[in-house]
């Protein structure tokens, strides 16, 4: 069988869970054809997203007059078709917070990915992230193409549901990666189709995990992994660093990642003296990330806003306790007191008092926390029984699909 994937930017540092869901697929006997509207440039620092890119084709590498002609080329050969994209479009249009110029853009879009399917012999399509991704994906399926599912990982088609029960209602499927963002789907659909919503959990390599250690014994190291932005909450993680320097705690703190967030993150820093204390990393590899966490006694994430995050698992699956806030669907993984710690968002004095208990812990209390971790995330999260949950849903006739 042979599926097409389409994302809007791939592949990317952040999106790897898509990467490792394609690649399971695969060896499951998929035939797995790669699309994207970005992602042709720009450094990549895993040699494996560097593979994908060989084999990903992106719609918008030869700029906008590529779109003109296979637009063209629907509007003639289908004009049904291509009229009743064209109303959807519209009324799509009126949901958004986008004009209508953008709406029609994906249609062009549309237009373009239908001729590269129609070639392939994709059989369906597949799009990560309920945004203009699955718009352009229900756009194909309406001008003829193949029936089309969707993954919502949330925070975004939440907060912005564009369209979202349109999507819904023409998709054979719906994946949510957890109870809460099945929840936030039912919230904007019809309840006749809750059925087609299903969680499968993003997955992770048992490469990535086999054979760590339990969590370091003398380590004085927190590491916080993630995209620097103001909702992932690293600026109130710097306040409470800053107030257990004060009392004169031993630790380092590292924050891999980077992002619009990073400048005002070292100006605080700065400001509150914790330059040898606070370390940011920028971009860094998979392998890297790996070795961050391993080096660190905990994780913490400190988010106002979530779906479930991926580096959560991860940290779990090395053995290493997790500090996160009661967001989304972080509490379905992370259990306070026996996976880890639990903390209200955007409360300081709770964050840093949950630091101060994980920095005052014994090596056998962090050992159990670790290995109540490993366990609950290798339960739930290995890649290739979530792909297989996921290959039965694309094999199930259109009638039964649910």
């Amino acid at each position: 069988m042979k599926i097409a994937y389409f994302i809007n930017h791939y592949p990317k540092v952040s999106h790897s869970f898509v990467r490792r869901e394609i690649l399971a697929l695969e060896r499951l006997g998929f035939e797995v054809q790669r699309i994207a509207l970005r992602g042709w440039d720009g450094p990549l620092p895993d040699e494996v997203d560097r593979r994908e890119r060989e084999r990903t084709r992106y719609l918008l590498q030869q700029g906008a007059l590529a779109l003109v002609a296979p637009t063209l080329g629907v509007m003639l050969r289908r004009p049904i078709h291509f009229c009743r994209a064209l109303c959807l479009s519209v009324k799509m249009a009126r949901e958004s917070d986008r004009p209508l110029a953008y709406h029609l853009v994906y249609l062009a879009e549309a237009c373009r990915m239908l001729r590269w399917i129609s070639t392939s012999g994709a059989s369906w399509i597949h799009a990560h992230f309920g945004t203009n991704s699955t718009d352009i994906a229900m756009l194909v399926h309406v001008l003829g193409g193949p029936r089309f599912s969707f993954t919502a990982h949330g925070p975004e088609e939440f907060l912005r549901p564009i369209g979202l029960r349109e999507k819904i209602r023409r998709a054979a499927f719906i994946v949510a990666i957890s109870s809460f963002g099945r929840s936030q789907l039912y919230l904007w659909t019809c309840p006749q189709d809750w059925h087609k919503v299903q969680i499968i959990h993003c997955g992770l390599e048992r490469a990535f995990y086999e054979g760590t250690p339990g969590a370091p014994q003398a380590a004085r190291r927190l590491v916080c992994v993630g995209r620097l932005a103001t909702e992932k909450g690293q600026l109130l993680l710097i306040e409470a660093a800053a107030r257990l320097a004060s009392k004169g705690l031993d630790f380092e703190l590292v924050l891999a990642g980077d992002g619009p967030a990073r400048r005002l993150l070292e100006e605080l820093i700065n400001r509150r003296g914790l330059q040898n204390r606070v370390t940011l990393t920028g971009w860094i590899s998979s392998d890297r990330v790996r070795a961050e966490i391993l080096a660190a006694r905990a994780l913490v994430l400190p988010s106002f806003s979530e779906g479930l995050p991926v580096v959560i698992m991860e940290a779990m699956a090395l053995r290493r306790p997790v500090l996160a806030t009661y967001v989304a669907g972080i509490p379905e993984l992370v259990r306070s007191g026996e996976t880890g710690w639990l903390i209200p968002a955007a409360s300081v004095d709770d964050l840093a008092e949950a630091i101060e208990d994980c920095l005052g812990k014994g090596p056998e209390e962090l050992q159990a926390l670790g290995e109540n971790g490993y366990q609950r995330a290798i339960a739930r999260h290995g890649i290739d029984a979530q792909a297989a949950r996921l290959a039965a849903l694309f094999r199930t006739p259109p009638t039964a699909a649910s």
